[in-house]
């Protein structure tokens, strides 16, 4: 095996070897993809992978921003991701990128599984994944692509990176469900107010592009705690989404069932209702929505105390087994 395949496929391995879990999930490979140097994807996703592992049985792969003179994991390194080849026989791509410039030899096997038609969850900031100033083969692929209008994120997702619409650091989010929306398979389980994060509100155009349907909005709070007043005035006249569903059609012809919500940061994964949606969402997505049961698992695995977003913050030297 090389070097970047063994450092995809160490952690998946770990994760099934822990208890040999079985559930809805089984047969499922999930691939969750990290690489941004704000929200910690590199400490969330590998929590969200346990999750979706131990709790229901998918075979989850989680990749990482590597620096390839050491091995470690380096969220502010945007131009390597290796072991991307596992999303070549992926049921479900979970992505949380950044403005991610990644070579053609990598980006090849991201654009191949978006135009094959499979689903995709997309978190935070995936809706700006790519940054491609390297790339003239993808290039349309840039969150601010004028050829493909808001390149992947806009197209695919639903919306591209336009602005912080709450104020960020100093005003949280709660969730409130969309009128309308409320027996929607992937809110199963989760109440008006349940869902709340830490991070901000993105602005988001509505209406949203395509076939795009708002699950939830985000109620902006004044200050930093679940339990703060909303905030008065313009920032929620109207809320704006944070959630929201599509499809998109591949090169191939089949059209893939997208879930996007603008939370998903390391610290949003502490409060359970984020959790339930993004776990709900990956049965949704892949067609399981039969399977999410009234209220699902969605404990956490071990000790998780994700540090804070914020630019820098990273932890220096870890490497990919030491996530899991």
């Amino acid at each position: 095996m090389t070097r970047r395949g063994l450092l995809a496929s160490l952690l998946a391995s770990q994760l099934r070897a822990a208890g040999a879990p079985t559930g809805p999930g089984d047969g499922k490979h999930v691939v969750l993809v990290s690489g941004d140097e704000e929200y910690r994807s590199e400490e969330g996703l590998p929590q969200l992978a346990k999750i979706l592992s131990l709790r229901h049985g998918f075979h989850c792969t989680v990749l990482y921003a590597i620096d390839p003179a050491d091995g470690a994991i380096k969220p502010d390194l945007r131009t390597n991701i290796p072991g991307l080849g596992a999303l070549d026989s992926a049921d479900l791509m979970v992505m949380l990128l950044r403005f991610r410039d990644l070579p053609d030899r990598q980006m090849k096997h991201i654009v191949d599984y978006v135009e094959s038609g499979r689903p995709i969850v997309g978190l935070r900031t995936a809706t700006h994944a790519f940054d491609l100033k390297s790339s003239p083969t993808y290039r349309r692929y840039s969150w601010n692509s004028k050829e493909w209008d808001g390149g992947f994120g806009r197209q695919v997702l639903g919306e591209t990176w336009i602005d912080h619409h709450g104020r960020h650091g100093v005003q949280s989010t709660r969730g409130r469900l969309v009128k309308g929306a409320e027996d929607h398979p992937i809110l199963r389980g989760i109440r008006d107010g349940d869902i709340w994060g830490p991070t901000d509100v993105y602005e988001v155009r509505l209406p949203l592009s395509g076939d795009s349907r708002a699950l939830v909005l985000g109620q902006v709070l004044d200050g930093m705690h679940p339990d703060d007043p909303p905030a008065p005035g313009k920032p929620n006249d109207p809320m704006l989404p944070i959630a929201w569903v599509k499809t998109y059609t591949g090169a191939q012809g089949k059209a893939a069932r997208i879930f996007t919500t603008t939370m998903g940061a390391s610290q949003d994964l502490l409060n359970e209702g984020v959790r339930r949606m993004i776990v709900n969402a990956c049965y949704w997505a892949l067609g399981m929505e039969a399977h999410i049961p009234a209220r699902s698992n969605v404990d956490l695995v071990g000790e998780y105390q994700p540090l804070p977003f914020g630019f820098g913050g990273y932890r220096k030297g870890v490497k990919p087994p030491a996530m899991q």
